[in-house]
């Protein structure tokens, strides 16, 4: 069972959502990436027959609490891995952050399971993480999924407004549900869903959060959005309260060939509004891959 939470929407409307259900989490294990540092990282497919994709969380969440939900779905065609970017979860601990410095780990992380190109799909502050991987590396990702995130969250001086807004959503929907445990189905880690998230959020370290909204508002990379020549859809969340949707549209619009897959919820929807967020990402996912490999109609 999951944890139901109310939410007063604009003009005093209320929505109901769900946690999603913790019982598929998937194991994963610490990976040193030399040089670097280690983090946190699962591999559905550590054999390696299927196209991997690595996914990248949105900001004071985890890797695991931003894909846990989709994970299965996906991972019937894809090889999902997921990461703790650094100064997040059990991420790498650095001096500094710097998103540079995230898009430079996911390919270390490749290097390291032996895969040469690859897919990266980013939620929120992940999707710019993503966005700057392809630049960095673009010889190494095949294409992007880019959701609920645009080509920039604000600016220097309004990097940490940005951040608060977004520290707030995840706040008021992972804190609520573990006021009122009793009754709720426990999974085999003994939490129940809402607590198992709460968990997840609590492991990141909030003692620097300036420094990751400054670097937040440091992004922009509208300047080279025509640049990115691998195939490359847009999840725009039309109920986002925290990314505009004017915002997530100028990735469509300045990515050439972008493609808009709409997902009709709010900012936290991957695991709130899972089942509306997981198709549409699925099939982002999936068409992105297959023109990749030329075999789109």
């Amino acid at each position: 069972m999951a944890v139901t939470l109310v939410d007063r929407a604009a003009g005093g409307v209320s929505r109901l959502f769900r946690t999603h259900p913790t019982h598929d989490v998937p194991d994963g294990s610490m990976v040193d990436l030399p040089g670097r540092g280690k983090t946190f990282v699962t591999d559905s497919d550590p054999t390696g027959t299927k196209p991997p994709i690595v996914l990248l969380h949105a900001v004071v969440t985890t890797g695991l609490l931003s894909w846990y939900s989709v994970i299965p779905a996906l991972s019937e065609s894809f090889r999902v891995i997921t990461m703790d970017q650094r100064w997040h979860g059990r991420g790498i601990r650095s001096h500094h952050f710097r998103l540079t410095d995230c898009a430079d780990d996911v390919v270390a992380l490749a290097d390291v399971l032996g895969i040469e190109k690859f897919l990266v799909g980013g939620f929120s502050m992940g999707g710019g993480t993503s966005q700057l991987t392809w630049r960095a590396h673009p010889d190494r990702v095949r294409g992007l999924v880019l959701a609920s995130t645009g080509p920039y969250f604000g600016t220097s001086t309004t990097g940490r407004l940005a951040i608060d807004r977004l520290v707030n959503v995840v706040a008021t929907k992972f804190t609520a549900p573990v006021r009122s445990l009793r009754g709720h189905v426990l999974d085999e880690r003994g939490l129940s869903d809402g607590a198992w998230a709460l968990r997840q959020v609590r492991s990141t370290r909030l003692s620097h959060i300036s420094e990751i909204g400054y670097e937040l508002g440091r992004f922009d990379s509208r300047p080279w959005l025509r640049e990115i020549d691998v195939p490359t859809a847009v999840c725009v969340t039309t109920r986002d309260r925290v990314i505009p949707i004017a915002r997530q549209q100028l990735l469509v619009d300045g990515i050439p060939g972008a493609r808009r897959f709409d997902v009709a919820a709010g900012h936290a929807c991957c695991v709130l509004e899972a089942d509306v967020f997981n198709p549409e990402f699925v099939a982002a996912c999936t068409w992105v891959d297959e023109a990749a490999r030329g075999t789109t109609s």
